[in-house]
């Protein structure tokens, strides 16, 4: 059973991953699929960290909210990076003799290179704040458990302060 929700997680944490394949994403899918991440490797703390309601429906948009700017970045900074390379004289020194189009292109004229190469640079953003987000709530977990009263001072006492907690320490806010 263990071996399947492990699995189940892996196969969660690839899929909105898996969209961004051959086009460039925009800051919105990239919003979302860092937070479907965050979902997949938080579990139920997910609810707790980013719902501000008494259900705490709303987690998934108040992630996506406060992953907006990190989302924007990471395409921005993808994309920087691409065009760089791009323009690399000595790019295919480094790829094993390949052009920019053949090392990131499918199709046989490489025509979607570029929008492949984001797209890796924008998952591998993606799987950096997942795992900063599971690092950093596990942080503000031990943090609040240390120390209660510093914890509060820090972040509030209401319900949302661990969600402000992990906002914080793990740059999405």
């Amino acid at each position: 059973m263990r071996k399947f929700m492990v699995m189940l997680s892996l196969v969660a944490l690839a899929a909105p991953v898996a969209a961004f394949a051959d086009a460039s994403p925009s800051p919105a899918q990239t919003a979302n699929a860092m937070c479907a991440a965050a979902k997949t490797t938080m579990g139920a703390s997910f609810a707790t960290t980013y719902g501000t309601n008494a259900a705490k429906s709303n987690a998934f948009g108040k992630c996506v909210s406060s992953h907006a700017k990190a989302a924007q970045n990471a395409v921005n900074n993808a994309s920087k990076s691409c065009k760089a390379q791009l323009a690399d004289a000595n790019f295919a020194a480094s790829h094993d003799n390949k052009s920019f189009a053949q090392f990131y292109g499918g199709s046989k004229n490489g025509k979607n290179a570029m929008g492949k190469c984001v797209s890796q640079a924008v998952q591998s953003a993606v799987a950096a704040q997942a795992k900063a987000s599971k690092a950093a709530l596990k942080s503000c977990k031990a943090a609040m458990k240390a120390d209660k009263a510093a914890f509060a001072t820090t972040y509030g006492a209401g319900k949302d302060a661990l969600g402000k907690c992990v906002a914080a320490k793990s740059g999405t806010k």
